[in-house]
């Protein structure tokens, strides 16, 4: 690294996006993984897709519980 850098040229915000949202990664156990990539392929669908559906049916499991 240097030991200083010139900004003087810098654009204060030039990538900011205030509407922006961040997909964050969610990283699954390699057994889990495996089960799901397999049946999301026999069903014909994107893994994303399946788990996402799974995760909407637990949520509303859960909501229906309280």
């Amino acid at each position: 690294m240097r030991d200083k850098y010139d900004f003087a040229k810098g654009e204060r915000g030039k990538f900011f996006k205030p509407n922006a949202s961040m997909n964050l990664p969610v990283y699954l156990e390699a057994e889990l993984l495996d089960y799901f990539r397999a049946k999301a392929q026999a069903k014909g669908v994107e893994l994303n897709v399946m788990v996402n559906d799974l995760l909407k049916k637990d949520i509303a499991l859960n909501e229906g519980v309280k």
